[in-house]
């Protein structure tokens, strides 16, 4: 697997979280892990993170 390929993929794969987070809040699902419930802010830092780490994927995937 190349250097592009790789970033292509992972953007791909960032971009594609960053939406369903949105639809998490927007639908206002609830997510229960280990019986605790995850507050809607959580989802709203992983909307940030993963649009950034996909921006990135998506700007190192050009220059290389």
């Amino acid at each position: 697997m190349t250097i592009r390929t790789f970033c292509t993929l992972t953007a791909a794969i960032f971009a594609l979280s960053a939406p369903l987070q949105l639809i998490r809040i927007v639908m206002d699902w609830s997510v229960t892990l280990n019986g605790v419930d995850v507050p809607f802010w959580v989802s709203w830092i992983a909307v940030t993170v993963a649009g950034a780490l996909s921006f990135v994927g998506c700007r190192a995937a050009m220059r290389s």
